[in-house]
């Protein structure tokens, strides 16, 4: 195969321009095109230079060699810089060195293979994607810079100086989930992460907020470490509660009433009200006489069995410690105030199915019964079902009585009823809101409490938020009653996040973010707004 190699002497100007703009210690002797790359030799016009150490000039050549330095592509070419670098003799008696080289600092640092502009390039690659997705696009621009080649440069940046935000950020996230946490500190103004701190504790939340006075916001969840921290740290600072996590916090209680009401939703009485049995109407415990299941007994022990140790002088800790627990399980007890507020619907494991099971339900009612056809028709319409979950859930239908009544909704379903914004459920959903009144009357309370606190949230009402709180304690509704109590022991920041426009929706983690994008149950109030 011919190798064709071009030899390029003349218009060194134009080169010099070209390549060299703004560096006019260098001349350029010889240009080269081979294999697709470029190369320029290059050497120093300078006839000496000056000592690093005592800065004495010297013109005293003591030997030379070549630096191969890589430059950024040139017509979708290789470029390379071949540079002849001159060593000199200081004859300065008193200096240490007695050879240094010649520097060119507005190429390239020293000992450096890349020249600076290069780097600046890599650098901002390094910055917007890291490692191996940065190492892909600096191949397809041609820089051909590996992934730890791109994460040294910007280790070796220096760290942004920033000052005190006025508007700060508190969130934590998972260094190891479920064991490791730390805190991240943001400017909520400008999207900036400002500082890390290694624990979610009061402790270095308030140090941090001492060493750095000037805070006037402070966006935070409803962490109680959090809210002392930022106490202790910036006690003139304004703490305003997130609204999502008020939002999220109000979802799990609606959730825990539905599921202490799931009896009238399975077998609604004439009275449309609970059974007696139950013992869940007015959200109180239930006599020692009255009977209940073994969950439902477990349930009361332990929850007598925690407020007992904490009437004791115990800490929480010091409580799951000796039990044996999980801290969550102990909080759970400890933060509930009957036992009834700790049961919690036993929710089924999700199938790719489930979207599909009323188009299936009323394919099968009006006579198709095929499950070969059922199954292509759902493939035809991109669903990720397979044949096995259709002839399972068609053989399940199969075998119910005929004329069987339809299924009473689930808790889940109940709760997504009552808690999404109006416009985002369809005609089945409408028409099961619409049966739950009749099935259970509490929960047309609780579906009221709800649409006035989705109008508190979204047109930041937050000074009404007091009298909210009184109705919903007069109605005496499992888990909403405790939310709402729960909600005076930091009153202040959430009135300030239900009336201010500041939250800290912008520093929340992807996942959490995932799942506000991905129409939970709970991720927006059923009134004319999101929950942002």
């Amino acid at each position: 195969m011919a190798v064709i190699v071009l030899v390029m002497q003349t218009n060194a100007s134009f080169w010099d321009s070209l390549v060299f703009d703004g560096i006019d210690d260098l001349d350029v002797e010889a240009v080269t095109a081979l294999f697709g790359t470029v190369e320029v030799v290059a050497r120093g016009r300078g006839a000496g230079a000056e000592c690093p150490d005592c800065g004495r000039f010297s013109d005293r050549v003591h030997d030379r060699y070549r630096r191969r330095l890589k430059d950024l592509p040139l017509a979708e070419q290789g470029f390379v810089i071949r540079l002849v670098v001159r060593r000199f003799i200081c004859g300065a008696a008193d200096c240490p060195r007695r050879t240094f080289a010649e520097r060119f600092s507005r190429l390239a640092a020293p000992y450096a293979r890349f020249t600076t502009r290069l780097n600046h390039a890599l650098e901002h690659v390094g910055l917007a994607l890291a490692g191996r997705a940065g190492a892909r696009l600096a191949a397809q621009l041609g820089f051909g810079a590996g992934r730890m080649t791109l994460l040294r440069r910007v280790m070796a940046l220096p760290d942004p100086a920033f000052s005190t935000p006025r508007v700060l950020g508190v969130d934590d996230f998972a260094i190891r989930r479920g064991q490791t946490y730390s805190t991240v500190l943001t400017s909520v103004e400008d999207h900036r992460v400002v500082d890390v701190l290694p624990t979610r504790e009061a402790g270095p939340l308030a140090a941090w907020l001492v060493r750095h006075p000037g805070v006037e916001i402070i966006c935070r969840d409803r962490a109680g470490a959090y809210a002392e921290g930022a106490r202790r740290g910036a006690p003139d600072a304004l703490q305003v509660a997130d609204r999502f996590h008020l939002w999220q916090g109000l979802g799990r209680a609606v959730e825990t009433c539905v599921a202490a009401h799931r009896d009238c939703l399975r077998n609604p009485s004439p009275s449309g009200m609970l059974p007696e049995a139950t013992g869940l109407v007015s959200g109180r415990p239930q006599d020692d006489s009255e009977p209940v299941g073994r969950r439902a007994e477990r349930k009361k022990a332990a929850h007598a069995l925690v407020h007992e140790l904490l009437a004791q002088g115990h800490s929480r800790r010091a409580i799951a410690r000796h039990l044996g627990w999980g801290l969550n399980t102990v909080l759970r007890y400890a933060n509930a105030a009957h036992w009834q507020d700790t049961i919690r619907e036993n929710r089924p494991r999700p199938s790719r199915l489930d979207p599909y099971k009323p188009y299936l339900e009323r394919r099968f009612a009006a006579g198709c019964t095929s499950v070969t056809r059922l199954h292509s028709e759902l493939v035809a319409d991109n669903a990720p079902v397979t044949y096995q979950m259709v002839r399972s859930h068609i053989a399940t239908l199969r075998g119910a009585p005929a004329g069987a009544p339809p299924r009473p909704p689930t808790v889940r379903q109940v709760t997504g009823w009552v808690t999404r914004h109006p416009s985002t459920l369809n005609e089945e959903d409408r028409a099961g809101l619409k049966e739950v009144p009749a099935r259970c009357p509490e929960l047309d309370k609780v579906a009221g409490h709800v649409r006035d606190f989705g109008e508190i949230l979204t047109d930041r009402l937050g000074s009404t938020l007091p009298t909210w709180i009184d109705a919903v304690d007069a109605s005496q509704l499992p888990g909403l009653t405790g939310f709402a109590l729960h909600l005076l022991r930091d009153l202040d920041a959430v009135t300030a996040g239900l009336t201010l426009d500041w939250s800290s929706g912008s520093i929340e983690a992807p996942s959490t973010a995932s799942r506000r994008s991905s129409g939970s149950s709970t991720a927006a109030p059923a009134s004319n707004c999101s929950a942002r």
